[in-house]
Formats: C-alpha cells, structure tokens, sequence
C-alpha cells in the first residue's frame, strides 16, 4: 500500500505571501484546522515543504 501523507492546516495565512495562501489552497484546505490526506508524491512534498510553517504533516499508513 503506498503512503499517505495528512496534512492539517494549523497557523492563518495572513501576513504571509499570496503565493503561500494559494499553496493552501491547492492542497484542498480551505478553512483553519482542516485535514486533508494525500498520497505521498513529490509534488505534494514540495507544496507542503513550501508551507511547512503552516500545516502540520504527518505520513499514514
């Protein structure tokens, strides 16, 4: 079974860059403290490395 990553959207985009905020959003995560689960691709790594200090990643099984 391939992994999984969940991925929870923890700290508010105000203040940070319009690029950030559309990062967000392209992971499905459209309101504070929303989880999401995706499968562990190097695109999502990417967009959840260029968040990381507003989500919260964990990989599932």
């Amino acid at each position: 079974m391939a992994a999984r990553l969940r991925i929870t959207w923890v700290k508010s985009g105000i203040g940070y860059a319009r690029d950030q905020k559309a990062t967000l959003r392209a992971l499905g995560l459209r309101k504070l403290n929303q989880t999401v689960e995706h499968p562990d691709t190097r695109p999502i790594r990417g967009m959840t490395h260029k968040v990381a200090h507003l989500v919260a990643v964990e990989e599932v099984s």
